[in-house]
């Protein structure tokens, strides 16, 4: 039996899925979320339809990965777990694949600093971690190391992660990041873009810490 709080959690969840979708960052049940949930988290199951999801479709992963309930978990779950675990400032995950980030990370590019919203991915760039077969652990260790000091990354001929202390939060950097994807894009064609300097994007750190935007 669910209690109100878990509850909760998992139907944001299933919500923040539906919304992936919606908002057109993701395609059908390519994307995985989890949020932080006591020792260990809520995750989606995989390949189930988003709007067929109930409360207790979302998956509980303990803290060596063992999965509780009645669905295995994404196959992403490896990186869900290892991110949590290095991260305690991250309480919420959101893994899609946005269709500009994922040009990008086709590529192999970051996202440099075009634009100071860069900043509220935690730094001057939006890393790209190296390619890795998704669900793997290698994947897992590459998407760590790209989170170091960051909010958010791209993952090679992949897609993207966004992370945040809530999950509302870790959902509006998902959103921003691809919109930061697209501007990108739209510039490249004209050559490489004027980039902002290291100096001016710590400015812009430091004046939208009080702003609640740094998840």
């Amino acid at each position: 039996m669910l209690d109100d709080g878990e509850r909760e959690k998992r139907g944001a969840i299933i919500e923040s899925c539906l919304e992936m979708n919606r908002l057109g960052i993701n395609q059908g049940t390519s994307g995985n979320i989890s949020v932080r949930h006591g020792d260990g988290l809520l995750i989606t199951p995989t390949s189930l339809p988003y709007d067929r999801l109930e409360p207790e479709d979302v998956v509980f992963l303990s803290p060596d990965g063992t999965p509780e309930g009645r669905h295995r978990p994404s196959s992403e779950w490896h990186f869900h777990l290892d991110i949590m675990r290095e991260r305690p400032d991250v309480n919420a995950i959101v893994h899609a694949h946005p269709t500009y980030c994922t040009i990008l990370a086709i590529m192999g590019l970051e996202i440099p600093p075009i634009h100071y919203m860069v900043a509220v991915a935690g730094g001057s760039n939006v890393r790209c971690a190296p390619y890795a077969i998704f669900g793997s652990k290698e994947l897992s260790q590459n998407a760590v190391k790209a989170l170091e000091g960051r909010q958010a990354c791209l993952l090679e001929h992949h897609g993207a992660i966004a992370v945040g202390a809530s999950l509302p939060k870790a959902m509006w950097l998902a959103v921003e990041v691809e919109t930061l994807a697209r501007q990108y894009h739209g510039c490249l064609p004209f050559g490489a873009p004027p980039l902002l300097s290291e100096e001016q994007i710590g400015a812009v750190i430091e004046k939208m810490a009080g702003y609640g935007h740094q998840g």
